[in-house]
């Protein structure tokens, strides 16, 4: 065959050149949306296009779209009549600094970004195929929840969302990052996931709207103040992270996926690090006062062990007691728990205790060694933490620490005392290595409340009270609380300089690295809830 008949044999194959404008039309049409006037509407509330978002979070060119030609089959209160591409939803998948990532994001400038039938098949789809590629899954959420005019069909869909996150639990990283609202059963799903984003004065959650809250409880507030970003970044917990604007946001997600894994088989990819291992913290000396009732803000001592100072901290708002977040150690990601003594003196709560409990869950389902960095007084005392469920929640933390099988590393700062020193991932509850420095103090309380308990009447008879007691202290102090006390009964596996604390971190997870747990056979946990 010639090449001009080979030519004309291939046009004909692909429905003639009129054929092949006609899709390039159509595919410019899709991907343009309802047009200008509801670009312009959403670029005035201070919010991004489905695209313009897909474009800031994948690698320029990367994103493979899928389905941009569905269109929704129902009908009724006018639906027959308005049919356009994508159905209100961008479905596709691209690359994050060359990693598979796939994404979804609603177009609220299409029914609100509403979920109906179509549009609920084609988020089902993308899932699906994120859980069969074991890559990451970022959805950009930005929609009105279910699609009223197609009634139960719309709500199903939701069903099929919440069932698929949670078979994707555990196996690959869920995003959600939250562009627009978000109400109702829709709010569900974000829940799901593994971290929350939130950006402030445009992203809302809630089950129940300010309206409905009025016509119920009389409460009068707005949405942001039952249902923002702030709100849930610092009260409810629901947010892990909260932005500003929506760039800042999405580069943040970015961020943050260079830190997982791709999957739960995988680990998260290893970076060159020019920070030496054996670089030496001097600076920790003077950061931690020796004086156990002085408190220091703990997020510098993280600053100083991790490479190059870097850190993300997750749920940085809320639960200030207690700090977890993902850094980097000689280029391997790892997560850290700390004690943050600057708030609440580092004491456990419920609050803290549900923080870290999930942080530890996450770091052990997607193979990421934790650090635990204790300087912990005990738990809160109090009538509201006890009827609150203190003893419920924290053991949430002892239970996803006791349950985690990737390397584990714990190191006392100055003081772990009681039940929150076990609690913290001490050698008792399966901690690979445990390290403290000098001047540790570990023990069941502090010197002045044991004395207290245990010499009690002898205080009272004494002829002087104060002074019998001050011996007493400094007598308890010196038999149970020295700094070496727990590392000659094997508590502690060595105590160690300050300065060297980077560097024995580093040595002991890169002995750690090829750890094997062998768990029993069981369907699954039931952990306390």
């Amino acid at each position: 065959m010639s090449g001009v008949g080979g030519a004309q044999a291939a046009v004909r194959a692909c429905g003639g050149a009129g054929g092949v404008a006609e899709l390039h039309g159509i595919r410019a049409r899709a991907a343009a949306g309802p047009g200008e006037e509801a670009t312009a509407a959403q670029h005035a509330k201070g919010k991004l296009t489905a695209r313009e978002r897909i474009g800031l979070l994948l690698d320029t060119g990367s994103f493979c779209e899928v389905e941009q030609l569905r269109r929704h089959r129902a009908s009724g209160f006018g639906l027959e009549a308005k049919r356009p591409y994508t159905d209100g939803v961008v479905t596709g998948w691209g690359t994050v600094e060359g990693r598979t990532v796939f994404v979804y994001a609603h177009d609220f400038r299409i029914f609100g970004g509403a979920l109906g039938e179509a549009h609920a098949a084609k988020i089902h789809k993308i899932m699906d195929m994120a859980l069969a590629a074991g890559a990451p899954l970022v959805s950009l959420n930005d929609g009105a929840g279910a699609r009223i005019q197609e009634g139960v069909s719309a709500l199903a869909g939701y069903g099929g969302i919440f069932q698929r996150n949670t078979r994707a639990s555990g196996v690959i990283p869920q995003i959600s990052v939250m562009l627009g609202p978000c109400a109702g059963g829709a709010a569900y799903s974000p829940a799901l996931t593994d971290f929350v984003f939130m950006v402030r004065g445009t992203s809302q959650m809630f089950i129940t709207g300010p309206d409905v809250v009025r016509a119920v409880t009389g409460e009068e507030i707005t949405q942001d103040g039952l249902g923002g970003a702030d709100v849930h970044a610092e009260t409810s917990g629901v947010a892990h992270f909260a932005y500003d604007d929506e760039e800042t946001c999405l580069a943040e997600v970015r961020y943050l996926l260079s830190l997982l894994p791709q999957n739960n088989r995988s680990r998260a990819p290893r970076v060159a690090c020019a920070d030496p291992a054996s670089r030496r913290c001097e600076r920790l000396v003077s950061l931690v006062p020796a004086d156990g009732a002085r408190p220091y803000d703990m997020a510098d001592v993280i600053a100083e062990i991790a490479d190059d100072g870097e850190y993300l901290p997750v749920h940085e708002r809320w639960a200030g007691n207690i700090i977890c977040a993902l850094a980097r150690l000689d280029g391997e990601t790892v997560g850290v728990v700390a004690s943050q003594p600057r708030a609440l003196a580092g004491v456990l709560d419920i609050e803290a205790s549900e923080k870290a409990a999930r942080f530890v869950q996450m770091c052990d389902a997607f193979n990421i060694p934790l650090v635990t960095l204790v300087d912990v007084p005990g738990f809160l005392p109090g009538v509201a933490q006890e009827h609150g469920g203190i003893i419920r929640h924290g053991a949430k933390l002892l239970y996803a620490y006791c349950n985690a099988s990737v390397p584990r590393i714990s190191l006392v700062l100055r003081k772990a005392y009681g039940g929150a020193y076990i609690v913290m991932d001490s050698q008792s509850i399966g901690a690979d290595l445990t390290y403290a420095w000098p001047g540790n103090e570990i023990a069941v309380m502090g010197a002045e409340g044991a004395a207290g308990v245990i010499f009690r009447r002898r205080i009272a008879a004494a002829q002087d009270p104060d002074a019998l007691r001050a011996r007493l202290v400094k007598e308890y102090r010196a038999e149970l609380m020295h700094p070496y006390y727990a590392a000659e009964r094997g508590l502690v596996d060595d105590v160690i300089d300050p300065a060297e604390t980077r560097e024995v971190l580093i040595r002991s997870l890169a002995m750690l690295r090829t750890k094997h747990a062998d768990l029993p056979s069981r369907k699954h946990g039931n952990p306390p809830q």
